[in-house]
């Protein structure tokens, strides 16, 4: 029988026919759900599906009958297509981009701000997060597992991520209304790309793009794994080659040593932080490394750019230790413009908005640095340190919403 994970046998029958009532099977009414008696019916599995908000009165949605006539109660709960859908009103969500493509559009929560009422860049990744698997679900393709098709689970295979690049050009705010725009595309031979953009619903304007590649791990082993025929021939027909970052040439991380100036090595992870696949999910890394770096100067910047490379999983008995280092090789006012103690490059909105504040010319070249390199690592208890994960942080100055004293 097959039946959700519970101490009670709790299931609903699927009957083409004939008297719906089995003696030889425990009644609903009976049954003991986590321990506690239900006293609700039994009931047939059209009249559960139509019973249930916005879910279709045919088994042609949900997942797959057994073999012997049952699905689970998480079955009919979660309701998974096992066809393509074009529209899902619930989650707002749309097929795009010749049926390929996917975008939801979001409405920006007051939890997913911080206390300048702006979205924070772990809400975003959770958005990217959420997306992706949304994105899966609608194509028909997504098995009971994180974001795995049915051939994944047939080899016990599940997606992890590998490397992601974010840019922030502007932070949505509290109320706004989003669109998010996400498509996948191939990777090498055993890798899957996928790219986000993040837009105002009102103006139409980019918030933020990302990319990101994607591998798949032995769910048993824990060992990365070559991607199987049956699985590169599920997700090969819904591949773009179009991408929202451009990275011919990939920045490479450099490893930080014990000598970086900020180190935190209180982190551990809360059972919290684990996500289905039972590790850490990569969201938590991104807080970890932004937490070594000193609250002046996150108080004065925003985040305009982070490139993480994984390396390996965090499990829930690891001890983190997150290393940060700022650059020392001059001051950049853009992504890959650099500036020493001859400037020759003036960023105008910075320029601007210093002279505007009565800084001067020179007020507008800080000396805090803006690019960070990160590191968090495996605390063991012996020499070896295991890498968890890389990054690289850019960094811009807040500029002043009002340069001019009322008079």
């Amino acid at each position: 029988m097959a039946c959700f994970s519970c101490p009670a046998s709790y299931s609903i029958r699927c009957s083409a026919g004939g008297d719906w009532t089995d003696p030889n099977k425990q009644k609903l009414g009976s049954a003991n759900i986590n321990g506690a008696a239900s006293s609700r019916p039994m009931t047939k599995p059209d009249a559960v599906l139509s019973q249930t908000s916005g879910v279709s009165a045919t088994f042609t949605s949900v997942a797959p009958v057994s073999e012997n006539g049952y699905i689970s109660e998480e079955q009919v709960r979660q309701n998974i297509p096992t066809k393509k859908q074009f529209v899902d009103s619930h989650r707002q969500g749309v097929i795009i981009e010749g049926g390929v493509g996917y975008r939801q559009t979001v409405v920006i929560r007051s939890y997913e701000v911080g206390p300048d009422k702006t979205t924070t860049i772990e809400s975003i990744l959770n958005f990217f997060q959420e997306t992706a698997l949304n994105h899966v679900w609608m194509s028909g393709l997504l098995s009971n597992g994180f974001g795995a098709t049915h051939g994944m689970m047939r080899n016990n295979l599940i997606w992890v991520v590998s490397r992601m690049h974010v840019q922030v050009d502007r932070y949505p705010i509290w109320g706004e209304i989003i669109e998010i725009d996400t498509w996948v595309g191939a990777s090498g031979k055993n890798g899957m790309r996928r790219d986000w953009l993040i837009r105002s619903q009102a103006t139409g304007v980019v918030f933020a793009r990302a990319t990101s590649t994607w591998v798949m791990m032995n769910k048993k082993t824990r060992r990365l794994s070559k991607m199987p025929e049956e699985v590169m021939a599920e997700i090969s027909p819904w591949f773009i080659e179009k991408q929202a970052i451009k990275e011919d040439n990939p920045e490479k991380i450099l490893k930080l040593d014990c000598k970086a100036t900020y180190v935190n090595s209180d982190s551990k992870p809360k059972r919290s932080d684990l996500d289905m696949n039972q590790h850490v999910n990569n969201v938590k890394y991104v807080g970890w490394m932004l937490e070594t770096i000193p609250d002046s100067f996150l108080e004065s910047h925003l985040l305009s750019s982070i490139i993480l490379e994984y390396r390996r999983e965090c499990g829930s008995s690891d001890i983190v230790q997150s290393l940060s280092e700022p650059d020392d090789e001059g001051i950049i006012l853009q992504e890959g413009i650099e500036c020493d103690s001859h400037i020759n490059f003036l960023n105008g909105l910075s320029l601007a908005s210093e002279i505007l504040e009565g800084s001067g010319l020179l007020g507008s070249f800080s000396k805090a640095p803006l690019r960070f390199t990160h590191l968090l690592q495996i605390d063991g208890r012996d020499s070896r340190k295991e890498e968890i994960a890389r990054g690289r942080t850019t960094w811009k100055k807040k500029f002043s919403s009002m340069p001019f004293s009322p008079s």
